[in-house]
This record gives C-alpha cells, sequence and structure tokens, in this order.
C-alpha cells in the first residue's frame, strides 16, 4: 500500500510536532497564545508601556476620566487624546471633569519621559507619551489620588502575572517531584506523601490566608510579601498535580523502558526525570496552563481584602481597592478596569491551556 506524503510526514514526526500541529487547529487557543506574547512584553518591560511613574500623584487631577485617543485629525493620521478640564460643581463642590472642545492633548508615539532601565540599559523612551513635557496624559483614568490608572496597570500586570507564573512553575516542580517519588517508590513513601496531600486539601484557604497576613510581619517588603504569597500558593497548589503524576507513574513503571533503564544502573532521579516524566511532559505542561488563572485570582483576592500585597506594590487586587463603594463605581467606573484586564488573563490562560490539554493527545479523533 502506497501511503501519501501527509501520511509519511505524520509517521516521522516527533510528539512535539503533533502537538503543534493539533494546537494550532484550535483558532482561539493561537489566538490568545499571540495575546499572551504581547503580555509577557508588558510583564518584561512595564516602563516601557506606561508613561508616567506608578507613585506620581496630583490631588487636583483625581478621578479625571479616560482621555480618548485618536489616531487621525482633518482626515490625516495624528496621534492625540481629548483634553479634559476641571470644573467646580457649585452645589456639590464637587470636581466634575468635560472634554475640552476647543483643546486637545498632543500625544507622541516612542515619546521620551521618565528614565527607566533594564539589566544594564536604561533610556526614557515610551511607547505613548505627552508631546508636551510636564503635561499628564490618563489613557484609562486616574484614581483618587490622581495616579495615572494607565501606568499603574502595566506594573500591576507584571506583578499579579508574575505571581500566577513562579506560583505554578513552584507548584509543578513540587507535584512532579513528589508525585513522582510516591508513585515510583509506592510502600511507605506513598503513604506518607498521600497522606500529606489530604491534609493540605482538608485545610480551608480563608483560614490560611487570615493566618498569612496575621502572621507576616508588617515591616516586610513589598518584594518579601510577594516571596511569601508565591511560596504559600505554591505549597497549596502542587496536591492535583501530584495525584496525576503517582497514578502515571504507578502505570509505567514496570514497563521495558524503566526496567532497562534500572537494568543498565541509572539513578532513581535520572530515571523519573529522564525517562518518566517525558512520557506525559504535554500533559503536565497543559496543567501547569490551566493552574494559572487560579494562582492569578487567589493572589488578587488577597490583595483585594488586604491579606495579601498591599501599597506601595502594585497588582489587580491593590487597584481594584479603590473600587470598592458603589458611588465610586458609580462616579469612576475606569476604576473596574483592572477587573476586566483580569477576566482577560484568566480567559487567555484557559483558552491556552484548553488547547494544549487537547493537543497533547495528537492521535485522539
Amino acid at each position: 500500500m502506497i501511503r501519501s506524503k501527509s501520511e509519511e510526514k505524520v509517521s516521522v514526526a516527533s510528539n512535539w510536532k503533533l502537538v503543534w500541529w493539533r494546537f494550532r487547529k484550535n483558532k482561539l487557543a493561537v489566538l490568545s497564545l499571540i495575546l499572551l506574547f504581547f503580555v509577557l512584553l508588558i510583564i518584561m518591560f512595564p516602563d516601557f508601556f506606561a508613561n508616567q511613574k506608578s507613585e506620581e500623584t496630583n490631588a487636583r487631577q483625581a478621578f479625571v476620566p479616560i482621555q480618548k485617543l485618536h489616531f487621525f485629525r482633518d482626515g490625516k493620521p495624528d496621534l492625540w487624546a481629548d483634553k479634559m478640564v476641571g470644573k467646580r460643581n457649585p452645589k456639590t463642590l464637587a470636581m466634575e471633569w468635560v472634554i475640552d472642545e476647543e483643546g486637545y492633548t498632543d500625544l507622541k508615539f516612542l515619546g521620551k519621559s521618565f528614565k527607566w532601565k533594564f539589566l544594564f540599559w536604561e533610556t526614557n523612551v515610551h511607547l505613548i507619551t505627552s508631546a508636551n513635557p510636564g503635561e499628564r496624559v490618563f489613557l484609562l483614568g486616574s484614581d483618587r489620588m490622581g495616579r495615572d490608572q494607565y501606568s499603574r496597570l502595566m506594573y500591576a500586570t507584571r506583578t499579579s502575572l508574575t505571581v500566577g507564573l513562579v506560583s505554578v512553575l513552584l507548584s509543578v516542580f513540587l507535584g512532579v517531584v513528589l508525585g513522582g517519588i510516591s508513585g515510583y517508590f509506592g510502600g511507605a513513601v506513598d503513604m506518607v506523601i498521600q497522606r500529606l496531600i489530604e491534609i493540605l486539601n482538608s485545610i480551608p484557604y480563608v483560614p490560611i490566608w487570615m493566618a498569612m497576613a496575621a502572621a507576616l510581619p508588617r515591616e516586610w517588603s513589598a518584594e518579601q510579601r510577594f516571596f511569601a504569597i508565591t511560596v504559600i500558593l505554591s505549597l497549596l497548589g502542587w496536591t492535583t498535580l501530584g495525584r496525576e503524576v503517582r497514578g502515571k507513574f504507578m502505570s509505567i513503571r514496570e514497563e521495558d523502558f524503566v526496567l532497562a533503564a534500572e537494568l543498565i544502573g541509572c539513578s532513581k532521579a535520572r530515571i523519573i526525570m529522564k525517562h518518566m516524566v517525558p512520557t506525559f511532559l504535554s500533559h503536565i505542561i497543559a496543567t501547569g496552563t490551566l493552574s494559572i488563572p487560579a494562582m492569578i485570582v487567589n493572589e488578587t483576592s488577597l490583595s483585594f481584602l488586604g491579606l495579601g500585597l498591599r501599597p506601595p506594590a502594585i497588582s489587580y487586587g491593590v487597584m481594584l481597592q479603590e473600587a470598592q463603594n458603589v458611588q465610586t463605581m458609580a462616579n469612576a467606573s475606569w476604576l473596574m478596569i483592572p477587573g476586566l484586564v483580569l477576566v482577560i488573563a484568566v480567559l487567555m490562560f484557559n483558552l491556552i491551556g484548553d488547547g494544549l490539554r487537547d493537543a497533547a493527545d495528537p492521535y485522539s479523533k
């Protein structure tokens, strides 16, 4: 029987190629992967995307609405934003912001603002800045202290998503190592690790978070609290993957390739990491990707409730603390934008995880 070129191509393809061919058929997953690429750029270079320092405040510019971005003026390409003017309401004495119909805020692409540093490279170039030095622009509005929501959102994206990514990496490492040891050795080792998993799963998360908030010293810096929250989320998040790895190892530990590795004198660690883990590495990656949204939501919830990161640290939860009452939400709805960005980030990782999970078995129909 003569096989077609496509059949021959599949027959010699590696497992990773088969996974990629199946993954790219999922259009939503591919679009999410492209979006993830841009999100990673924000995580790496938040200072470049921001146009103001996160701590820059001005009480006279509190609750400035979103300045709409425009790309054309008088039929010609031009980057500018609406100019906002504050007027005091004579009855309520509250500051009300309206669009100045006669003016505008001229913007510059790849303009210059505050200096920032990445590794050994220092620059003051930013993606979008005001063309007039000293003039502030609020692309996503400002908060009660006159801080730029857009710039703060860039730094919050770095913080919240880094917590999620690092926590998942640590939890995947713990799940693979402890689950692999449990499934490979069995016996008393397996019993101890499984009882540990049951104990961790039986502890309710809310009391742990409250105890953690009380235990963390108040004088700790934002970096120390970041590290502590990341470690705690990792210690609580590895149990599900650990059980999955254990079950897989118990099913393949008597396979010929494992016995052959033992006969030629391979160490236990090499057998686990070099021979057994790669047999379902794609499943581990898919499971880890699907765990990222939960980690991000956990960090946001902790920070929103005041149990996690605290100012001057910036995360989605810290920013959402500004929108806790109905009056603020009604008068400054743009303060809810971090919540919308959180939803988009969670959907992005879920779609990528679903695509990887479906692609992990390329031979399924």
